[in-house]
Order: structure tokens, then sequence, then C-alpha cells
């Protein structure tokens, strides 16, 4: 009598999808104590800003356009830090080895942790209405303007200043793959770089096209004139295409230990 052996069926194992990993991702942006507390805090201070502007604000400036753009600001600024965390943090916490162990293929990881930053923006932007919309109602409710007149242009602006901040940060991030170097890189080169090109008159050119803070700043309002754009277009791409794709070339090959 003889026996006969069949091999054990191996289930085959599928790759976690982008939508998955974006997911996991997202979720990574709160767990941490610093996630949540950065999140908690911008949005304290876009309140705080809305408060204020209800208490001190001239009757015809408390309305929703205002209100929006000012509570733009606080994610303006901080949410870069939790893209910079979001990249950095694998390193930091020793995590990238098992993140990477679990999908090797690096640029997909790379490519969710992009787009949960992106998502955190855009977030940003629903949360900014959301104030402005609370700061509209109690003006018109108090004796401001409260004018709910806000243009559609505004709103599209407003999604590239956030989508751009964060991936900004996301860049320096990947580039520089340690946290506290990637946030003062992130927030002390452009302000040095806009003192310099105020201060030596030979750059005074080329700080109008390379300085983010004045590239930026019409983002802010409903009207973008398409030299603006072109000025924003190549401050963008120093200081946001090129750390991204230097860091994205960095973060494949760099070892894991």
């Amino acid at each position: 009598m003889t026996t006969v052996h069949t091999a054990p069926e191996v289930t085959p194992v599928h790759r976690p999808s982008l939508a998955r990993l974006t997911a996991v991702e997202l979720r990574k942006l709160v767990d941490t104590r610093a996630g949540r507390w950065l999140l908690v805090t911008i949005g304290l201070i876009s309140a705080v800003i809305v408060a204020l502007l209800l208490v001190y604000a001239e009757a015809p400036e408390q309305t929703f356009t205002v209100f929006f753009s000012i509570a733009l600001l606080p994610a303006g600024v901080l949410l870069p830090v939790l893209g910079i965390l979001s990249i950095t943090s694998e390193w930091s916490q020793r995590t990238a080895l098992t993140t990477f162990a679990l999908v090797p293929r690096r640029e997909r990881v790379i490519a969710a942790k992009l787009v949960a930053v992106v998502l955190a923006a855009l977030g940003s932007v629903v949360t900014s209405l959301a104030f402005a919309a609370a700061g509209t109602a109690i003006a018109g409710a108090t004796g401001g303007a409260g004018s709910w007149r806000v243009e559609g242009a505004l709103l599209a602006h407003a999604v590239v200043f956030q989508v751009a901040s964060v991936l900004m940060g996301a860049a320096f991030g990947l580039l520089l793959l340690n946290t506290p170097l990637a946030i003062v890189a992130y927030l002390v080169l452009p302000i040095v770089w806009s003192i310099v090109g105020e201060v030596v008159r030979p750059l005074h050119r080329a700080a109008e096209w390379l300085d983010t803070g004045r590239t930026m700043e019409p983002l802010l309002t409903a009207e973008v004139t398409a030299g603006q754009w072109q000025r924003l277009a190549v401050s963008l791409l120093v200081w946001m295409v090129v750390p991204l794709v230097a860091g994205m070339v960095r973060t494949m090959r760099q070892e894991v230990a």
C-alpha cells in the first residue's frame, strides 16, 4: 500500500492596495502624541484668530472671505511639520525596518505618505471653511458685516496653498530623514533666504522668484496674475519639486538599520 503525499496548498499573498496604505498612513498622523497635539494646536490657533477678529476687527472686515483667509495661516505654517513627521518618524522611531519589510516596494510607501499628507491639507481647508462659517455667523448676529460672499477662485487658491505647503514639508523630510534637522531646515532656510534677498541688492530680482513667502502670498486672495503664477511655479520647483525628487531617491537608497 502506498501513501500519496500532496503538497499543501499555497495561498497567494496580495500586496496591500495604495488606498489601504494611505489609510494606515493617515492613522499614523494622529497615532503619535506629536501629531495629535500639532493638529489640536492648529485648531486652537485658528479658533483664537477668528475670536480675535470678532473682537477687534472693524465691522466691514468681519466677512467670510477675511475669516477664511486668516484661518488658513496656522495650518499653512504648522501642517508642513506634520508632513515632515510623517516621513522622518519611520527613521527616528526605528519603524522603517518593519514598514519596508511588510511593503518592500518603498515607492508605494512614499506615495501613500504623500497622499495622506495631501488629504490632511485638504482637510485643513475644510476646517478653515468651518471656522470661517462660524465666525461669519457670529459676526452677523453681533453687528459685524457678516457677508457670506466668497469667490470660487479663493477656494482653489487655498487648496494650492495648503497642498504646496505640506508637500514642501514632506520633501524636506524625505531629503534629510531627520526630524529636528528637517524642521529647522524647513523653517529657517526660507526665512534666511528672504532676509538675504531683501538685504543684498543684487538678489532682489531673484528673491521675487524664489522667496516662497512672497510667491505664495497671492494665493490668500481671489486674484492671482499670470506673472504671480510663474513666480510661484519657479519657487515651488526649487523648494518643493527638487527636494522631493532628491529625497525620494535618497529614501529609496537609504540603508535600513
